[in-house]
């Protein structure tokens, strides 16, 4: 146990789907694992552990921000022995070409912001997803003939910013927690990777509800799931 999760080492499973939102934790619990239990609820940020096709998987809420998910990740790894961690989450779309509800493979998030400086001195913007999981979503992205898009994603910091767009180096899309995810997984020597759903457009203005968000991204969710039974096979 730790100061942020009530749960025991066992009753986590080594790979962990991390959405940011508690209520979506809840809803992948409910909607597609067998057996399930609720193993933490401190701060309400809910953890699940329970089996998908016989396969055991916690579904972990991250909270908005890296912060956030940099305190929930890192002790996933290090305090309970996780070794891998798919983040299925919502972002905003740079671009045309994406376009509500697409999926995004996250190929490598960018950052200006200054974790990974202060976490341990690692001084580049760009650190890269695992190319091992990502292989997998991608085997099933192909089987279940769900399109997704591979690209750079800038995790941002701030949400409210001045500038309405920014367009970082070939970024598609911003999110807000990726990069501290793949930073701990990094110096963990552990395994991250990010699944993202479109949820709305800094280009057309269109966005989708707080409960879109919360219960109709099953292809990202769908995804995850699949991908962490395969994962689940080489441990």
């Amino acid at each position: 146990m730790t100061a942020h999760n009530e749960a025991k080492k066992e009753e986590i499973a080594k790979v962990v789907i991390m959405p940011g939102d508690p209520l979506r934790a809840k809803y992948i619990a409910e909607t597609f694992l067998s057996d399930y239990r609720l193993v933490n609820k401190v701060r309400n940020m809910f953890a699940y552990t329970g089996f998908y096709k016989g396969v055991e998987l916690t579904i972990m809420a991250s909270g908005m921000g890296m912060p956030s998910i940099g305190i929930y990740s890192y002790e996933l790894f290090n305090n309970y022995n996780v070794e891998t961690i798919i983040r299925v989450g919502s972002c905003g779309s740079y671009t045309e070409n994406l376009n509500l509800f697409d999926v995004i493979l996250v190929d490598r998030s960018y950052s200006d912001s200054s974790y990974a400086y202060v976490q341990n001195g690692y001084a580049s913007n760009n650190i890269e997803s695992n190319r091992e999981v990502n292989n997998k979503i991608k085997e099933v992205s192909d089987s279940l003939n769900i399109k997704i898009t591979e690209c750079d994603i800038y995790s941002s910091d701030v949400f409210y910013k001045n500038d309405s767009v920014n367009k970082f180096d070939n970024c598609l899309a911003v999110e807000m927690e990726s990069f501290a995810l793949f930073h701990n997984a990094k110096v963990l020597n552990k395994k991250a990777a990010c699944i993202l759903t479109v949820s709305d457009s800094f280009i057309t203005k269109e966005e989708t509800t707080s409960e879109e968000r919360e219960k109709s991204f099953n292809k990202m969710i769908l995804l995850a799931l699949e991908a962490a039974t395969k994962v689940n096979d080489g441990i």
